[in-house]
């Protein structure tokens, strides 16, 4: 059984020329808001509300992957929504965000976004300034992928950092409607 996600009341605000040093302040206003993000890129500010189904889809997303890791032996350090920045320049929140191969590392080399208002995929050109190297986005239940190349981000089929990963079932699961059901059915399909 697959679940309709109900199209949240999801906010998107975005303005243009505000410096690093007006950035850092309004993200420090913030900093006990749940539920919203900011994001900033060469000048760009970018605040978004996340909803209740986005969280529900990021945590199966992370949920699964990390059931992906032990079953697999896969060291993973889980970043969550770690705040990755370079001054100055960039600041982003992906909604799930992996260190793969490491339990100690803290720059992600997997960063995913949930989408449930515009702009997913120009969010690529900030995860490149940042230099992460795969990044996913999840829109009504396709996960579109991106590997970073030196041109900028090539959209891709299969993960280069999860190259055994079965895609096709990770989306499959996320779309159940019945959350124990949609671990038992991955689990099954991973250990097979």
């Amino acid at each position: 059984m697959t679940q309709a996600l109900l199209h949240p009341k999801a906010q998107r605000f975005v303005h243009s020329g505000m410096s690093w040093q007006q950035f850092k302040l309004l993200q420090e206003s913030f900093a006990d808001s749940p539920g919203i993000r900011l994001a900033y890129y060469k000048g760009e500010l970018e605040i978004l509300t996340v909803s209740p189904d986005h969280e529900s889809i990021s945590r199966m997303i992370a949920g699964l992957l990390i059931l992906y890791f032990l079953e697999n032996e896969i060291e993973f350090n889980p970043l969550g929504s770690c705040t990755q920045e370079k001054p100055e320049q960039v600041s982003a929140q992906a909604d799930e965000s992996f260190a793969i191969g490491s339990s100690t590392a803290t720059t992600p080399n997997l960063s995913i976004e949930v989408v449930f208002t515009s702009g997913g995929e120009r969010k690529l050109t900030r995860y490149k300034a940042l230099g992460v190297p795969e990044v996913w986005f999840w829109q009504d239940g396709v996960l579109k992928m991106y590997q970073l190349q030196e041109s900028g981000y090539e959209r891709i089929t299969r993960s280069h950092v999860l190259p055994n990963l079965d895609i096709n079932l990770l989306s499959r699961c996320l779309m159940m409607a019945s959350k124990v059901e949609a671990t038992r059915e991955f689990k099954r399909g991973i250990s097979a």
